[in-house]
């Protein structure tokens, strides 16, 4: 009789690794990541931007409050790595979660119309001339012919020049066509003062959400911008942007567009200045 545990004392049970549903859930691990580095959610939202109900919502495993898979993910991303843990093995247990990976929202054909300016409509002089010499003429003819039936001394006044009240003729003023308005939104950015730095967001390929502040760190705009629409910002010294689902936007700083190619679902945070546009 031997004493001590037997080989069959040590399950195998006993000795396997956590399975992967044993995995803490995406929001408790960020949680416990920002509870460990030491920070409070006021402080996780100062540094990311992103509002405290929505850091709160998360770490309660509620995503419906980022407003779809593609801002959830940006989320989860930022704040990962704002408490310094790995962002990729959440997304993947996310994805796993939610279906998988959001497809690409396609490119959409937006501002066609602002792109596409109406050809402006020259006058036609040479027509407004040529119906000007044709009245003239017709009205000469006319008084000549008339003046056939008259005494000799009628025809010797208008030989001399004498000219009857009758005989002025309007001539046609051309009418000056309208010109085309321009565009609103190509006029703002064209006129973009050079003393102030002028900032134009278009969500051409879908939802973003946009944070904007002026020099003193003042809001000027924060909300959703639906797929087509936009907002222009204009300050005397620099603007802060913040864009959600960066891939969607389409930005003109100082009359120029920006060529950075944003991913989408990413979460970029922006300043432009009165000089050349440069990321902040």
């Amino acid at each position: 009789m031997s004493i001590g545990n037997s080989p069959e004392d040590n399950s195998p049970e006993d000795e396997r690794p956590f399975a992967e549903d044993d995995r803490p859930s995406i929001g408790r691990a960020l949680q416990q990541a920002r509870v460990e580095a030491g920070l409070t959610v006021d402080e996780i939202s100062n540094a990311t931007r992103v509002r405290v109900a929505i850091v709160h919502a998360i770490e309660q495993d509620n995503f419906a409050a980022c407003g779809g898979d593609v801002y959830a993910r940006g989320h989860i991303r930022t704040l990962a790595r704002a408490v310094h843990t790995d962002p990729e093995r959440l997304l993947a247990q996310y994805d796993d979660d939610h279906g998988g990976r959001p497809s690409p929202t396609p490119a959409a054909p937006l501002f066609e119309a602002e792109r596409i300016r109406p050809e402006r409509q020259r006058p036609n002089w040479t027509a407004a001339m040529v119906a000007a010499i044709v009245a003239v003429i017709g009205f000469v003819g006319f008084t000549l012919l008339n003046g056939g039936d008259d005494e000799p001394g009628t025809k010797t006044q208008v030989a001399e020049g004498s000219t009857p009240t009758t005989s002025k003729s309007p001539k046609p003023k051309p009418t000056k066509p309208n010109d085309p308005k321009p565009d609103p939104s190509d006029s703002a950015i064209a006129a973009a003062p050079r003393d102030k730095v002028t900032v134009k967001v278009n969500a051409a390929d879908g939802r973003s959400w946009i944070s904007a502040k002026d020099h003193n760190g003042r809001t000027i705009f924060d909300g959703t911008l639906q797929q087509g629409d936009s907002q222009t910002f204009q300050d005397k010294e620099q603007i802060d942007l913040i864009l959600g689902n960066a891939g969607a936007i389409q930005l003109f700083v100082n009359g120029k567009q920006i060529e950075d190619e944003f991913q989408t679902g990413q979460v970029e945070r922006l300043r432009y200045t009165k000089g050349d546009p440069e990321v902040g």
